[in-house]
């Protein structure tokens, strides 16, 4: 009988020795292990008729280097990617979440934990994918993990995955306080050691893009939306339903 595999992963990796010791403990460990060297050239694995389970993606490529990788993927894909930068740089770090990664991993790193961090997205995702309630909705608003989308006033909303999850969770969880630390465990999915001002981030740009949504067909007079994600000072953030009147 064959062994079972875990699941297959592509690694984006120009450099052969990181490439070389992840493939041997992720197939120590029952994955099967694809490899690109270039960035067009993983995208394409990425995007394929067979895409992976989960993409292990390096900033630094030849051809599109792994931001444009990462967009590129998140344009019209959800598969899991963990980024790898050699700089222990919150720029790199925030950016490469913004563009909706799931983590990311600074080199030098213990081949262990990014097996570890593998296991811990993938078994996020089936927890996701098994989860009953996959969709919201409140007056005005609805978002669907099923097809990861979200409307405002029956509009589109313009949301990446991460802030579409971000969104789910917290209205999932109306009137209740959430920390950033809380959130990152719950909406990234592991224990975030970095700066937790990415929640901020992702805040931000998800109430802007609300808003921008909500203003599509309304005009003077409107009533305005009953919700809104507040922030708590010196705690973290919540979901409100109000009584009226236009978020913003």
């Amino acid at each position: 009988m064959a062994p079972t595999v875990a699941g297959t992963i592509l690694i984006i990796e120009d450099d052969s020795n990181v490439a070389d010791v992840l493939t041997l403990y992720l197939s120590r460990e029952g994955f099967r292990v694809l490899r690109a060297e270039a960035g067009d050239e993983g995208l394409e694995m990425a995007l394929g008729p067979t895409p992976p389970d989960l993409v292990i993606l390096d900033i630094m490529l030849p051809g599109l280097d792994g931001w444009e990788v990462c967009r590129r993927i998140r344009a019209v894909s959800r598969v899991p990617v963990i980024m790898l930068t050699a700089r222990d740089d919150d720029y790199d770090k925030v950016l490469g979440l913004e563009l909706g990664a799931d983590d990311y991993v600074t080199k030098p790193f213990n081949p262990r934990e990014v097996v570890a961090r593998v296991r811990a997205v993938l078994r996020r995702l089936g927890e996701r994918v098994e989860g009953e309630r996959r969709e919201v909705r409140y007056p005005g608003l609805r978002v669907s993990l099923a097809d990861y989308t979200a409307e405002v006033e029956g509009q589109p909303a313009d949301l990446t995955p991460r802030e579409l999850e971000l969104l789910w969770f917290l209205a999932s969880h109306p009137g209740q306080v959430f920390s950033r630390e809380q959130l990152l465990r719950e909406v990234w999915g592991y224990d975030y050691t970095g700066d937790a001002r990415t929640v901020d981030t992702h805040v931000k740009r998800l109430r802007q893009k609300l808003r921008a949504a909500s203003r599509v067909g309304t005009g003077p007079g409107s009533p305005g939306l009953p919700w809104e994600i507040a922030t708590v000072w010196g705690v973290g953030y919540k979901f409100r339903r109000l009584e009226g009147g236009r978020v913003g």
